[in-house]
């Protein structure tokens, strides 16, 4: 199978898995197990399938956010619900959220069946848990019943486990978590001010490190990728694709193509919702 298979099937139902950090039905649970408002629940509830870990343990394995932004919550949350409280309360908002979203479409045979499939691929990618410690937290969790959060389920693992992944391709390529959104930045998929602000750099931070990247001949004057730089990031994501693929290589290619098809609708629909807005993102950002 080719890399890009896992590329194309994760951001198909990346969405299912995304609608979590914006959802209001998320700050709702959060909220009424105690986390306060400084205290938004997106660090905690991430983190907490890995225990009351540290600040440092969440921006390494987050990567992207500004140290100060994890410290103010981190460890402050695990004294106001413990992991497993917190857990508990992210599961319920998850599958609220969806099933406002989707309506009737979250009883659907097509949820059920989706939910075998990526559920299966998520199974695969346990074989593959060295080095990759925010999945293995995820993934030490208990499965839940509901078929839709399933789905919801093996999606987080399926995003942890690429994340994992794209983490390593980019330190081994020496690139810092705010040169990581930077070069993001520069693709025009996501502006600045949206990658910014959620990961609370300020504009200083910001421009230091684009400048590091002009100096390493990877962005242009106007900060926009010279042929270089572009390379690079194409080479990054290929080798995250690459190491993503053990997931989804024993599904085999048509059932990877069935599940898209599955989801495809599904994730739309989360899409297009009021809910997947920045402007909503008061849970946080992924």
């Amino acid at each position: 199978m080719e890399p890009v298979i896992a590329r194309k099937t994760w951001r198909t139902l990346e969405p299912l898995h995304g609608l979590v950090y914006f959802a209001p039905e998320a700050v709702e649970e959060y909220t009424a197990i105690g986390l306060v408002p400084e205290v938004g629940g997106y660090f905690a509830a991430r983190a907490a399938p890995m225990g009351s870990v540290t600040a440092e343990v969440v921006i390494a394995t987050f990567f992207n956010f500004r140290p100060q932004a994890v410290h103010d919550e981190i460890p402050r949350a695990w004294s106001l619900a413990s992991p497993e409280t917190i857990v508990a309360a992210r599961f319920r908002g998850a599958a609220r959220a969806l099933r406002t979203v989707l309506g009737a479409a979250a009883e659907g045979a097509e949820v059920q069946e989706a939910a075998t499939l990526a559920r299966e691929a998520a199974l695969r990618a346990t074989d593959h848990v060295e080095g990759r410690p925010l999945f293995a937290g995820h993934a030490s969790l208990e499965w839940p019943d509901d078929p839709l959060l399933a789905l919801w389920h093996a999606q987080s693992l399926l995003r942890e486990f690429r994340g994992d992944g794209h983490i390593a391709a980019m330190t081994t390529e020496g690139i810092s978590g705010i040169e990581a959104l930077v070069i993001h930045g520069a693709t025009g998929e996501i502006p600045r001010v949206g990658l910014q602000s959620t990961r609370r750099w300020t504009d200083d931070e910001w421009d230091a490190a684009v400048a590091g990247l002009q100096r390493r001949g990877w962005l242009g004057a106007d900060g926009s990728f010279t042929d270089a730089g572009r390379a690079h990031r194409q080479e990054i994501e290929d080798r995250t694709d690459a190491l993503a693929l053990p997931a989804y290589a024993p599904l085999g290619e048509d059932a990877c193509a069935r599940l898209r098809t599955l989801a495809r609708p599904l994730s739309k629909a989360v899409v297009e919702s009021s809910a997947f807005t920045f402007t909503n993102r008061s849970a946080g950002s992924p």
